[in-house]
């Protein structure tokens, strides 16, 4: 019998990680309508002009604090937010396992370190939960949730800002800084978007940071259904002069158990569609992180306005289209993640018919 590896979230965590993805893109959105505002004027007119775009990433601010409040609730109350606490927490393995992979990465290991095993089909008793980079993404996206969800709620009221900092100058710091991590946290999501959509044993969406573990199997089943080939009848025909011309068997099939052997990836099958949609979503994404690097140093989009003049028009038209690719990239991370919650209904549905099945078989009986 050999282990799956087990869903990630709890029922609760995937509709949080649900909520909080949708959020995060909305802030996305309204965030950088604001901050590239020549460059992406039809995001901002589609929004309902300056007013709306304020609007909807202000309420956007506001879901954040109230979903960061209610997971810190939970992981502070509840036994397994606790859990999930100190699973996160790095460890000896995990320095050993960095050190062991730079070593790998120069020829100088026969292979990686079982703690930075993640996607490599081992058995789940061989692997962490979490890799040492896991545990890093972790701890990198937490802190820059944090930070802007405090520096946002500094600049809500710029007159109030002022007064804390004393200068504008500060101020317009402390804005700017906010636009920047925002950028920061921009180009992660976007590689995290092509990492866990286009993996080639996830393609096109990772289920199962949409399916709980209580609908998680945690192994194969015991044995698996062989067809076995049994020759019953042989019937050679010749010619005249003793030669081949037919030579007719007769087989019967029977349907046998055996062991299942294996960790459950040897029975993936990679879509056909693989290839070429993760190097377009890779060029894609490249194109992206470059183009709101490069803009959010050279294009005026902060401090922010109080009005924002929009149609001034972009004066790079090369940026113009990186920009826009950055937000197609995220577009599609948020298609992504409504199919993730579509499967897992139909996964569920699947489920429930399973569990139907043989009370109706019975009641035929």
């Amino acid at each position: 019998m050999t282990n799956l590896d087990h869903g990630k979230f709890s029922r609760t965590t995937t509709v949080f990680h649900s909520l909080l993805a949708l959020d995060v893109f909305a802030l996305f959105f309204t965030g950088y309508a604001v901050m590239f505002n020549d460059e992406l004027w039809w995001l901002v007119t589609l929004m309902g002009g300056n007013t709306g775009v304020l609007a909807v990433h202000r309420l956007a601010g506001l879901v954040l604090v109230a979903l960061v409040v209610f997971w810190l609730t939970l992981t502070i109350l509840t036994p397994g937010g606790r859990r999930g606490v100190k699973s996160a927490m790095p460890s000896k393995k995990d320095v050993d396992a960095a050190i062991q992979d730079v070593k790998f990465a120069l020829g100088r290991a026969d292979e990686r370190h079982p703690h930075a095993r993640q996607f490599a089909g081992y058995t789940a008793d061989e692997v962490p939960l979490l890799s040492y980079v896991g545990k890093g993404v972790v701890f990198i996206f937490s802190i820059e949730l944090v930070l802007l969800m405090i520096s946002g709620l500094l600049i809500w009221s710029k007159v109030g800002l002022m007064q804390y900092f004393a200068t504008k100058t500060a101020a317009a710091a402390f804005v700017t800084f906010h636009g920047l991590l925002g950028v920061i946290m921009l180009m992660g999501v976007m590689f995290h978007i092509f990492e866990h959509g286009f993996h080639p044993a996830f393609f096109p969406v990772e289920l199962k940071a949409f399916v709980p573990k209580d609908l998680t199997p945690e192994t194969h089943a015991d044995t698996e259904v062989a067809v076995e080939h049994e020759v019953v009848e042989e019937e050679v025909v010749t010619d005249e002069e003793g030669r081949v011309v037919e030579d007719e068997v007769a087989v019967e099939e029977e349907a046998v158990e055996r062991e299942y052997e294996g960790t459950g990836i040897e029975q993936l099958i990679l879509s056909s569609n693989w290839s070429w949609a993760a190097n377009l979503m890779g060029a894609l994404t490249v194109v992206g992180i470059v183009s709101v690097l490069v803009g959010s140093i050279f294009d005026e989009g902060y401090p922010v306005p109080r009005e924002l003049a929009v149609g001034g028009g972009p004066t790079n038209a090369l940026l113009t289209v990186g920009i826009n690719v950055g937000v197609l990239v995220l577009f599609v991370g948020l298609v992504l993640s409504m199919y993730g919650n579509v499967l897992r209904k139909r996964y569920e549905a699947q489920l429930e018919e399973r569990r139907e099945r043989p009370v109706a078989d019975a009641s035929d009986d």
